[in-house]
């Protein structure tokens, strides 16, 4: 007898004797009820005698079906130990990649995901270079690297993670010694902390459902750095204009609030560029662990 015909349906017994049901077992599998009564009886035709007494009201082992049971119990338990072998491997790739990410995108959204991503996969050494003067396209020296644009890169290899909005957000002791903003009309009689620019203006974007606004405002603070702006912002110097990400843990505890929500400004898009890699390689695993923890 071919022993190795034998091995599927001795996990098929296994399962209906766990589940005291063929329906129970087949849903649990996935397979329909029929094929696996089927595999059963020929694999008592192959044994030479039977596993199980049958009934319309109820299913029972017979005494060569209890005493063949431990075997197949314990050939299923192997095969769950081999399919953890195989995962826990794949979990172990070892390897070196490159990361590339904006400056305060970077601190703000990809070093918990990727603290996240070490812990998961021991093996793997991740190089973090964090600068906002990243490219279109990926150069020699980086694997994986995060943009924010307005228009997607070119390439095959890039793939969008989500929208990064824009806004106003004020310290909640700022606008309490002033005049409620209720229209963006009334933004130039305040001060505004936006980053560097050419002059000490700057023309800001309002869209609601078809208006179209843009309102001239004068800063009183610039700097080239969101998180100086957001520390100005909850220290009650005036309105900083913050990407999303940037004021979302501040916005949870209250330290400061957004102005003219219902409005939408500007708006951009994060981009995640790949270098080519066979499925389960470091870059690839880096890759799709971002998208799932970046991605929406």
């Amino acid at each position: 007898m071919d022993n190795s015909e034998n091995l599927t349906a001795m996990m098929l017994f296994a399962r209906v004797v766990e589940c005291q049901s063929f329906s129970e077992a087949a849903r649990a599998l996935g397979l329909s009820k029929s094929h696996v009564s089927r595999e059963i009886a020929r694999l008592e035709v192959r044994l030479g005698f039977k596993l199980l007494q049958r009934t319309t009201r109820k299913m029972a082992l017979t005494e060569l079906g209890l005493a063949y049971y431990p075997f197949c119990t314990r050939m299923l338990a192997e095969m769950h130990r081999a399919d953890a072998f195989v995962q826990q491997l794949h979990q172990h790739v070892a390897g070196n990649v490159r990361l590339q990410a904006p400056v305060t995108y970077g601190c703000q959204c990809v070093a918990p995901a990727l603290n996240a991503f070490l812990r998961r996969h021991i093996h793997i050494n991740v190089d973090l270079d964090l600068t906002d003067r990243g490219s279109e396209t990926l150069d020699e020296q980086v694997d994986v690297a995060i943009v924010i644009r307005a228009r997607a890169p070119q390439g095959d290899q890039v793939r969008m993670l989500g929208n990064i909005d824009w806004g106003l957000y004020a310290a909640p002791d700022y606008l309490a010694q002033r005049a409620p903003i209720v229209h963006p009309d009334m933004l130039p009689r305040h001060d505004l902390l936006m980053f560097h620019g050419p002059a000490h203006t700057a023309a800001l974007p309002f869209r609601r459902d078809k208006q179209r606004l843009v309102v001239d405002v004068r800063s009183r603070f610039r700097a080239n750095n969101s998180m100086a702006l957001l520390n100005a912002a909850q220290a009650g110097s005036g309105i900083a204009y913050l990407p999303s990400y940037m004021a979302q843990a501040a916005l949870a505890r209250g330290e400061i609030v957004q102005l003219l929500a219902e409005w939408q400004m500007d708006r951009l898009q994060s981009y995640l560029l790949l270098k080519e890699a066979q499925p389960g390689a470091p870059v690839t695993l880096l890759g799709d662990a971002l998208i799932a923890a970046l991605g929406g």
